[in-house]
């Protein structure tokens, strides 16, 4: 295969690759002059988009999940919802729902977005990096700036969705709840969890 030409075994390829559909790939495959891997990323950036485009339908449907930790210490429960019992009865969305209630367990998130997380605990946060930062000498001018980013890298270790996924720290579990939803053809959404932990409130 050269550059710049495909077969049509390449465009099967890639479905199988991606389980996007047959004119899909072959567009994707054309506007990638016949690069595999690139073609692969322009649909996933498509399949992306047409899952945030969906984000406005109802999920009533899904599947709540559960982990209990070997040790009997920790233990997990998960609901996410999907738009039809089809998909929730599909083996890729139980094994999301699997793989949620399993990260939870291990990252301990206190909210699934960020809108979840106590007021206080943000105002406590932001207190004590603005006195680490003062102390540290920083320009008075660029406490505020500072402070906003240690604000935002501590969403990113509380919230679900922003967390780094624990199989793959490339992505986060916003990321591959998407990539899910892409793949399933509908609205996913994560709806709550509890999660407890043996002696914590």
């Amino acid at each position: 295969m050269t550059t710049t030409s495909f077969t049509a075994k390449d465009v099967q390829e890639l479905r199988q690759r991606t389980g996007a559909g047959m004119m899909d790939c072959k567009k994707a495959l054309e506007e990638n002059a016949g690069n595999m891997d690139k073609a692969a990323e322009f649909l996933r950036a498509k399949g992306i988009a047409k899952a945030e485009k969906r984000a406005g339908r109802a999920a009533t449907e899904g599947q709540i999940g559960s982990y209990i930790h070997h040790n009997g210490k920790v233990g997990v429960l998960v609901e996410v919802n999907c738009e039809t019992d089809f998909v929730a009865r599909n083996p890729e969305f139980k094994e999301l729902v699997k793989e949620l209630a399993l990260h939870i367990a291990s990252a301990a998130p206190v909210s699934v977005a960020k809108s979840g997380v106590p007021a206080e605990a943000i105002e406590k946060e932001r207190r004590i990096y603005e006195q680490q930062v003062r102390e540290s000498g920083k320009p008075e001018h660029l406490i505020g700036k500072i402070v906003d980013g240690k604000v935002e890298a501590y969403y990113k270790q509380v919230v679900l969705m922003s967390q780094e996924w624990i199989r793959d720290p490339k992505k986060t579990i916003g990321d591959l709840v998407k990539e899910v939803s892409a793949k399933m053809g509908e609205n996913i959404v994560v709806r709550r969890f509890a999660r407890f932990q043996m002696g914590q409130e």
